[in-house]
């Protein structure tokens, strides 16, 4: 790996009991191992080969994991615990216990996080040509500067909440900067401590930018802008303590299915969103030596242990998300780490100088994101808007970008007249709100809009166009890991196909009928789906490499997913283990199956990848006696892809196409820049540093040509 200061001794410190039970199940907690990733994460700003902006960029991306992480997993964990119901985690820990150990490790790492910020990355950024300036350090003129903006553009937009018997206690905002500002009342009992907040404006930049005479940034905190302007808001008041502070709030739910399926369905959604503003806190960040008054205040409106506080220590910086507009400045461009250009997939080299309508009647296109750009699939849909021989248009949406090309061009189709038919899974976690306001849109069109399937989430990405040409009627079909989403195409791997082939396009038509009606089909060709029989069907090809070991014939299994949780599929991976099969799985995030545990998995070696991009693809290899099948799409090997989504993988076909996917595994395999290796007791270390050169595939896969994948092996 590259030159890096990471500590590998992330020993869970927590009661021996605890540690002793969760060491013996022969499953990884899902939550723990999620923390491990985290780690992983961080351990990405710790390489000293990057620029500051790019370590910083980790950080943050740290930050905002753990933030969803709180409001889902461990607001998760809440509902059990709140509503008395049971709960035993991988680790055979029930809810209490496993709380108790969550939140050690919570604490171990937000500390590990703050202490890297202020020793490690804190002291570069003079060197970097910017400064995080605190209101006291400023110059006289600069003050004058900051307290303008203030009075001109932060003081209008705040509005302090009083609790007291005459006000009842304000509904604060999750994700938040808030003060907490104690004051003292007089009344005819005597004095009286009073308590204020104060939430700071979401859409204010987080830093005030002061330009120096050496050509540095000064970059000022709006929290410190408004500590020290407070007073402006408690005119005539004694103020005993401002204390700065931010929750996460519990955001996990589910929605209940109704007869009356789309207006009810909107309605539960959007009233679900609104109990996630109003959720149970489940974590309070809170500044250093904070007003004890106040916070035995807070832990009671809120019923919140000292477990679940961290305190924020003097100088390190609350949400290091804000970092972004910093790590962004167009001033640090030239500072930060360039994206290559995409190059032309190999089995479209010619991308760009011909129709391709008429290259997809000739042969498939395989495309690998970031590596290719979504510049094809885009393309392919875009022309169709406008293509008088295009009859209609179907289409799967999970997320899409903002001012996204995609939901315009179905927008223009609808106004051009195609039939168009879009799922649009208003349940994807975090866009509900944005997928239901695109989706609304094209209904209001003349769009066909299904809301998501009743109480599955469509995760799985398809698009059909159907073609009426003079010669006959041709589908053209692009069946994909990644969300149709041309912002995150260029930060996600992900691989997609792109073909008019017959099997696939029966498949697609298929399957496209079932989500949006009611059929239920008798096979697929090429499709394995959920959740109707994608388990099944998974742990059937996992059986038969376990039972070719068994009978002396070659066999081997290489997965490359985003997590590993499903224990019906763990089990069968450990029993093919067993038997001998070689199991090689790269899995980014969380994996609860135990790698290299005596008599239970010998032979399996867990890898994750971790770098400049996230790794999204899922590519299941079977040796299959050496006739490979390779399947991809959109589905992770948890107990949520098997059973409660609706969820697709692709068979590749064409020989070419399997030796381009085979590649991809060979080449994750042997990356030894952005790679760790999981250990037993479920911790990570960086891939063992060997006599051969750096291979980075963040690198190595815009140098792939024909001849690379030619002779092709995995074992």
């Amino acid at each position: 790996m590259g030159e890096s200061e990471l500590n590998t001794s992330n020993e869970i410190g927590h009661a021996p009991s605890f540690r002793e039970q969760a060491e013996q199940s022969n499953y990884v907690s899902r939550d723990l191992s999620w923390l491990q990733f985290n780690y992983r994460v961080l351990d990405q700003s710790r390489h000293l080969d990057r620029s500051i902006f790019d370590r910083l960029k980790f950080l943050a991306i740290t930050a905002s994991n753990l933030d969803e992480f709180c409001t889902i997993r461990l607001g998760s964990l809440y509902n059990y615990i709140d509503y008395g119901k049971e709960r035993f985690d991988y680790s055979g820990l029930r809810e209490n216990p496993f709380r108790q150990l969550l939140l050690e490790e919570l604490h171990r790492f937000i500390n590990e996080q703050h202490q890297h910020y202020l020793q490690k990355l804190k002291p570069l950024f003079e060197k970097g040509g910017f400064k995080i300036c605190q209101y006291k350090d400023l110059r006289l003129e600069d003050a004058a500067l900051v307290n303008q903006y203030f009075l001109k553009t932060i003081f209008p937009m705040l509005t302090p909440m009083l609790f007291d018997t005459y006000h009842a206690f304000p509904t604060l905002k999750n994700n938040r900067l808030i003060f907490g500002v104690v004051t003292k009342a007089f009344t005819d009992s005597g004095p009286q401590n009073k308590a204020s907040f104060i939430q700071i404006p979401s859409n204010l930049n987080r830093f005030f930018e002061l330009l120096q005479p050496d050509g540095s940034i000064f970059f000022v905190a709006i929290e410190d802008i408004i500590r020290n302007n407070i007073h402006h808001l408690f005119r005539n008041v004694e103020i005993l303590s401002v204390n700065l502070f931010r929750i996460n709030r519990n955001g996990d739910f589910t929605l209940e299915e109704s007869e009356d399926i789309e207006s009810n369905f909107l309605q539960e959604l959007k009233r679900k969103l609104q109990t996630r503003r109003t959720g149970r806190v489940v974590r309070l960040e809170i500044q250093e030596n904070p007003d004890t008054w106040l916070l035995r205040l807070l832990k009671i409106q809120w019923d919140i242990s000292e477990e679940n506080i961290f305190t924020i220590p003097d100088g390190s910086l609350f949400d290091f998300t804000g970092l972004h507009q910093i790590i962004g400045h167009k001033e640090f461009k030239s500072k930060r780490a360039s994206v290559p250009p995409p190059v032309n997939p190999l089995t479209f080299p010619e991308m760009g100088t011909r129709d391709l309508f008429e290259v997809l009647k000739e042969r498939d296109i395989l495309i690998q994101h970031p590596y290719n750009s979504m510049d094809p699939v885009l393309e392919l849909l875009e022309k169709s808007v406008d293509d008088p021989y295009v009859l209609s248009i179907k289409i799967t949406i999970y997320r899409v970008s903002k001012d996204s090309r995609v939901t315009a061009a179905l927008l223009r189709a609808a106004e051009n007249g195609k039939h168009v038919s879009v799922l649009f899974e208003v349940k994807a976690r975090f866009d509900e709100e944005n997928n239901l306001r695109e989706a609304q849109r094209l209904q209001r069109a003349g769009c066909f809009v299904i809301y998501g399937v009743g109480s599955l989430k469509t995760h799985t990405k398809l698009l059909l166009i159907v073609r009426n040409e003079p010669e006959r009627v041709y589908r053209y079909v692009h069946l994909s890991s990644g969300n149709y989403n041309e912002t995150t195409a260029r930060l996600y791997t992900d691989i997609g196909l792109l073909t008019t082939n017959e099997k696939y396009a029966n498949d697609v038509s298929e399957f496209f009928n079932v989500i949006t009606g009611h059929s239920q089909p008798s096979a697929y060709q090429n499709l394995i789906t959920s959740p109707r029989d994608m388990r099944i069907q998974l742990i059937n090809m996992v059986r038969r490499e376990k039972k070719n070991a068994l009978e002396g014939q070659p066999s081997g299994i290489v997965i490359k997913m985003n997590s590993l949780q499903d224990k019906e599929f763990i089990d069968a991976l450990y029993e093919a283990s067993q038997a001998g099969v070689q199991v090689k799985l790269i899995i980014r995030g969380m994996c609860c199956l135990r790698p290299g545990r005596k008599g239970l998995s010998d032979n399996i070696e867990v890898y994750s990848i971790v770098g400049e991009y996230l790794e999204h693809s899922r590519i299941y290899y079977f040796h299959n006696s050496g006739q490979a099948k390779v399947y991809i799409g959109s589905a992770d090997a948890m107990v949520r892809s098997f059973d409660r989504r609706i969820e697709s993988l692709f068979l590749l076909e064409q020989e070419n196409l399997i030796k381009q996917a085979m590649n991809i595994l060979r080449y994750n395999l042997k990356d030894n820049v952005n790679s760790y290796r999981m250990l037993e007791d479920g911790t990570y270390k960086p891939k063992e540093v060997s006599a051969e050169p750096a291979f980075n595939i963040h690198k190595e896969f815009y140098l792939v040509t024909p001849e690379t994948i030619r002779e092709v092996k995995l074992f």
